[in-house]
């Protein structure tokens, strides 16, 4: 729980008794998990937390009409991170990322990925496939709601992998 806080609050948290509800818990507590770990990258990559929604829709290319919504941004705030991230070499004159910041965003990603990996030091490569089979019904139910993207950061095409039958 060292340098997770998010993930240690929610540990704190007594373990739900219904069944829906334990795996609700467990799900929250691998994604604040990887959470934090996402936080730590970017903070050692100088990313703050505005820079690192602007850089991930520049990556994605997911509209900027979604972050104003959904994280309040306005067209003045989107428009002087850009020009931040501009002056970093992270994006060019046409709004696009640059190679650096298209390395940025995969260095933290990188990070990230690595960080997360002790949530499953406990389990065999056996167990993490078995978790993954049986966590994929859910994932094709909420990929089917179109609550969530199905691009993932890492390139992966959810849609695609449940067509195939795994993750």
């Amino acid at each position: 729980m060292e340098g997770r806080p998010l993930f240690a609050a929610n540990r704190s948290l007594p373990k739900p008794e219904q069944p829906l509800q334990r795996l609700w818990h467990a799900a929250t507590l691998l994604r604040e998990h990887r959470g934090d770990g996402h936080v730590a990258a970017l903070v050692a990559a100088g990313i703050g937390g505005r820079q690192a929604h602007v850089l991930h829709a520049l990556a994605t290319g997911t509209p900027v009409e979604v972050y104003a919504k959904a994280r309040t941004f306005g067209t003045a705030e989107w428009t002087s991170i850009v020009a931040e991230l501009r002056e970093r070499g992270l994006v060019d004159p046409d709004g696009t990322l640059t190679a650096a910041g298209r390395q940025a965003k995969h260095a933290v990603e990188d990070v990230t990925d690595d960080l997360a990996q002790s949530a499953y030091r406990a389990l065999s490569a056996t167990e993490v496939n078995e978790l993954i089979r049986a966590l994929l019904p859910i994932t094709t139910a909420v990929v089917a709601g179109n609550e969530i993207p199905t691009q993932s950061r890492m390139g992966l095409n959810l849609n695609d992998a449940i067509s195939a039958g795994g993750l």
